[in-house]
């Protein structure tokens, strides 16, 4: 019985990574930080991101609350979600700020479109250097022992 549940579960996690969905096999070349640092700043991401460091660079603000990039963070920020977060958006909006710092009446990310703009190489530059400003710090487990009645 054990057995075949092991099978079962390794049966379903390996079919549900094999569709014409799954992101095996994608993988895009390693990104420059000092191209990824010009990108950011020819786009204009300050004008709605904050990032440490370059607060001086503003120009002008496009939102009264910009969205903080980088830092500490508890959970790894992946390539991949840094990735997405350039291309799509919407697909996960900020979390810590009101709904219409960051999304307009239909729901969607207040963020401009730059899939038609930037180039991919900008954009995996791009991601190379923000990737470079999270610091990962895991939260503290506690040392509590598991409680069995």
């Amino acid at each position: 019985m054990k057995h075949s549940l092991l099978f079962a579960f390794v049966f379903f996690l390996t079919a549900c990574s094999q569709g014409p969905e799954s992101p095996r096999g994608f993988s895009l070349p390693e990104g420059d930080l000092e191209r990824g640092e010009q990108v950011f700043v020819q786009y204009d991401c300050l004008s709605c991101h904050r990032l440490q460091g370059y607060d001086a660079v503003v120009t002008e603000r496009e939102l009264d609350t910009p969205i903080i990039l980088g830092g500490t963070v508890t959970k790894v920020k992946t390539y991949a979600e840094l990735l997405t977060s350039v291309i799509n958006p919407s697909h996960r909006l900020a979390s810590g700020y009101q709904d219409e710092q960051i999304m307009d009446d239909a729901g969607q990310s207040l963020m401009r479109n730059y899939n038609d703009i930037m180039t991919v190489s900008e954009l995996i530059d791009l991601v190379a250097f923000l990737e470079s400003y999270y610091e990962l710090n895991p939260y503290a487990q506690s040392h509590y022992h598991m409680y069995y009645p």
